[in-house]
């Protein structure tokens, strides 16, 4: 007996991250035992930063597909797809955005984030103002009622909820209100330090060989207080010890006492860590490069996943119309 039905989905700007598999992907997996499970390329979504240049968006989308599949999702026991080969998103879209006060969306911190931290992109456009209310109806086309989320997800799915107890007030009942499930792990930081971006190049790619991944851990930032191997160490704010806790939880408080004791010097402890990585990603990469060597695999999952979620978003579209009388 399944909990529940979830949502989630991922933006095809490029291959995927560690981040986005110890944050998100490793999650979804666990989560395909209990609940009934669509996962999307949400590839529309990717138009609202990224609308100017469009040329990678379909190989981006391919690639996102295979880190999902290599991470572990199984598409037998999980609907995965990408979001444009299902129309009924953009209808839901369209008509959730007619009763979505202006104001929900300008007061989203996340939307003020993005136009400073995006200020040299021309995103002050309409599709990026209302991306919440796409993230919305990718939820509620599918009646979720869980959403893995990071907590920065968080103040879009309470619009997500706000959006649904409006329609179900204003018309009849057809949603269920969706309910963050928080990732377990905390946000992994880039080998720099900062939040794990592609575009500061600080990021270790899911599809990174051995000798990339140990090239990413020795450039890593440690503690910067801690100049000698005598000198003792502060975890907390290393870099390397963030990563072991997130791979490694049941060493790390033998990992904290070696660091805080100067049991062992940041060199050693990096070694460590990349043979971690390698060790953990081996099978990841191994699925890799069996999807890769399948030619038309991807496309074929694609389209299989479309054809199963297709069937249960124009139900939901056929309520809404009911409910709206149109």
């Amino acid at each position: 007996m399944k909990k529940g039905r979830i949502f989630s989905g991922m933006r095809p700007t490029g291959m995927l991250h560690l981040g986005n598999l110890v944050g998100a992907l490793a999650n979804w997996v666990r989560l395909q035992d209990d609940y009934e499970c669509f996962f999307a390329v949400v590839d529309w979504h990717a138009l609202t930063t990224g609308y100017q240049d469009t040329s990678m968006l379909r190989e981006h989308t391919r690639q996102v597909l295979i880190d999902f599949l290599s991470a572990g999702i199984d598409p037998e026991r999980s609907v995965v797809f990408r979001q444009s080969d299902v129309k009924e998103h953009a209808e839901l879209h369209l008509l959730l955005s007619m009763i979505t006060p202006l104001g929900w969306l300008e007061r989203c911190p996340t939307y003020k984030e993005q136009l400073q931290q995006l200020s040299e992109r021309e995103i002050t456009t309409y599709g990026f103002l209302g991306y919440p209310v796409l993230m919305a109806s990718d939820i509620l086309v599918y009646k979720a009622d869980t959403v893995p989320v990071g907590e920065d997800q968080l103040p879009h799915l309470e619009l997500a909820r706000e959006i649904a107890r409006r329609f179900n007030f204003m018309y009849q009942p057809v949603f269920p209100e969706p309910q963050a499930k928080l990732s377990p792990v905390a946000v992994l930081p880039g080998t720099d330090g900062r939040k794990m971006s592609k575009s500061y190049g600080n990021a270790i790619q899911m599809a990174d060989s051995p000798e990339a991944i140990r090239e990413s851990v020795k450039s890593m930032i440690t503690d910067p207080a801690r100049i000698h191997k005598s000198d003792l160490g502060h975890p907390d704010v290393c870099t390397v010890f963030a990563y072991h806790s997130a791979f490694t939880p049941e060493l790390a408080e033998e990992r904290r006492a070696e660091c805080e004791r100067a049991q062992i010097g940041c060199v050693a402890c990096k070694r460590q860590l990349a043979d971690t990585l390698v060790l953990a990603l081996a099978p990841v990469h191994e699925r890799r490069k069996r999807l890769e060597s399948t030619p038309g695999v991807v496309e074929s999952i694609l389209a299989e996943g479309a054809d199963r979620a297709r069937p249960v978003a124009a139900a939901t579209l056929e309520e809404v119309r009911a409910a709206m009388r149109i």
